[in-house]
């Protein structure tokens, strides 16, 4: 029972390494276990089977009484589901993406406010809401458009600068 335990507390060990050294593993090998094998020989994959194969083998032996041979069989069982679980978890944690990052084509069609007096055929400031975060840019207008004034992007002309047009009620 003391090799089952062994094992066990071996997997919490490698756990710990699995923190400390992510991604180590799969970089040791150079990208050949990649492909179908992605993320199936990983760390925390290893030290799933490992844990649950030692402490379910121990749990079977010490707590029953039906021999080694019958503690193997569960701890390989356990261990394999544990791992596979893992494995699962893993690449779908790997696979969640957030939204893409707003570009300024994104600002054309938005509304905003005028920040600093827009003259024509110069530049101001407007105040606009960019996935719902205000952005102050340079602004610029066929007409004048004085403080205050709701405007409407047109074009993006930079990364930090639109063509806005009044917005007339």
């Amino acid at each position: 029972m003391a090799w089952f335990l062994g094992l066990g507390i071996g997997g919490i060990v490698v756990l710990a390494l699995a923190l400390l050294f992510d991604g180590v593993l799969e970089g040791l090998f150079g990208g050949v276990l990649a492909g179908p094998f992605d993320g199936l020989l990983s760390l925390p994959v290893i030290a799933g089977f490992l844990s649950m194969f030692g402490f379910a083998g121990a749990i079977v032996w010490g707590g029953t009484g039906l021999g080694a041979a019958a503690a193997v069989g569960t701890g390989l069982a356990a261990g394999t589901a544990a791992g596979a679980v893992t494995w699962r978890f893993s690449r779908a944690l790997m696979r969640d993406r957030t939204a893409p990052a707003p570009r300024r084509e994104d600002l054309v069609g938005t509304a905003g406010s005028v920040v600093t007096p827009i003259p024509a055929d110069g530049y101001g400031e407007v105040l606009l809401r960019l996935a719902g975060h205000p952005v102050k840019l340079a602004a610029r207008s066929a007409a004048p458009v004085a403080r205050g004034a709701e405007i409407w992007v047109e074009a993006s002309l930079s990364s930090t600068s639109v063509a806005v047009r009044p917005v007339e009620h």
